[in-house]
């Protein structure tokens, strides 16, 4: 049976390297897999995060499933929703499904008023994230690789012109809140999550824990994508949308 690539891309302060466990996985099963790094976001010494663009960051989702070689399944984490969302939006025949990652199809800019020009990881104390089930050596990875999140993908937006992403399977992985406190979220109109009131086809799946559950619950998020992996191989909606018999 033929599987759908999978493309996985971190949220802020993160590299591809965080999602290599769950990779790993993926690949022992037979997967095709990619993890990319965004703009600004590779840990280079004298690294130029001013330059970087909300756009690059999409451009580079949009660069990784389209150089893959059949519509791809699409994982992105955290604040990744975001130009994930835009690059479904310009590349929709590119993508099989859509997974957020206790993350969602943002509308809008995510923080328009951040003031600065990058975001470095705060202090344990300060971030107001979950953390549950990520081990001490993990945390200490994490601050050891962290890299400070480009002030445009915290202010950026896109414009979103094209009904065909409104098509796309999404599955939302609620780990930090349940869903219900999802739903009524995407109710609220908040605007990290707002493109779930646009959707036709989206999955709740709750799975309690960190914020990083690619970390705290590895083979969970690795089951998880093999199943639309394998769905998306089985029925490419992609296929459908573009026309293709």
């Amino acid at each position: 049976m033929p599987f759908a690539p999978i493309v996985l891309v971190p949220g802020f302060w993160l590299g591809a390297w965080a999602w290599d466990e769950v990779a790993d996985l993926l690949r022992a099963d037979g997967h095709i897999v990619s993890a990319i790094t965004l703009p600004g976001l590779d840990g280079a010494a004298g690294a130029d995060r001013d330059s970087v663009t909300f756009d690059d960051h999409v451009a580079a989702i949009c660069d990784a499933a389209t150089s893959a070689a059949a519509p791809v399944v699409l994982a992105v984490h955290s604040g990744a929703g975001a130009p994930g969302y835009a690059a479904s939006d310009r590349i929709a025949d590119r993508i099989a499904r859509m997974v957020y990652v206790d993350s969602g199809p943002a509308t809008g800019p995510l923080d328009p008023d951040f003031a600065g020009d990058e975001w470095a990881l705060p202090p344990w104390d300060e971030l107001d994230e979950n953390l549950d089930g990520i081990s001490e050596a993990q945390l200490e990875t994490f601050r050891e690789r962290a890299v400070p999140e480009p002030a445009s993908a915290i202010r950026g937006a896109a414009a979103l012109e094209n009904e065909a992403r409104f098509d796309i399977p999404s599955i939302v992985i609620c780990t930090s809140f349940p869903s219900d406190v999802i739903k009524a979220a995407v109710a609220e109109g908040q605007n990290w999550i707002a493109g779930l009131a646009e959707l036709r086809d989206v999955t709740y799946v709750d799975l309690p824990t960190s914020h990083w559950p690619m970390w705290s619950r590895p083979q969970d998020i690795a089951d998880i994508l093999a199943e639309q992996a394998v769905a998306a191989g089985r029925h490419p909606e992609s296929d459908r949308r573009s026309g293709t018999p």
